[in-house]
């Protein structure tokens, strides 16, 4: 499987996940809980994110900044999450296992993220 490929259902499932989470949205709206405000706002954004990951899916090179976007916030959540590990025992499994999905995926975003193109090979292309 080539790069872009990869990157395409890399995009798609991380695309997925994230907007799965309208679910629990839902769930927290429906079931009132002043403990899970944050919760439901986070996920929020994560479910915008995830939409324009699917949309990013037909061209990568146009949606670079977004999926930079996508690993770096990934980044800065996982060590939100891995802080509160610590400081939060009972729910530490939790928090780590979260740091580690987020993690792997923006390791996996930026590793597999489009390369910005030379001048030369875009006026080429374009003209």
């Amino acid at each position: 499987m080539n790069r872009v490929r990869a990157l395409k259902v890399v995009l798609v499932l991380v695309g997925w996940f994230f907007t799965a989470g309208v679910y629990p949205i839902t769930m927290f709206l429906r079931h009132a809980d002043p403990a899970d405000y944050g919760d439901a706002m986070m996920l929020s954004l994560y479910v915008a994110l995830g939409i324009f990951l699917l949309m990013a899916v037909r061209n990568p090179w146009e949606h670079r900044s977004l999926i930079a976007f996508a690993a770096w916030s990934s980044f800065a959540h996982a060590t939100v999450m891995t802080a509160l590990a610590f400081q939060n025992g009972s729910d530490r499994v939790g928090f780590l296992v979260g740091s580690a999905i987020l993690v792997v995926i923006g390791v996996t975003l930026i590793a597999l993220a489009p390369r910005k193109q030379s001048a030369e090979r875009v006026s080429a292309a374009g003209g």
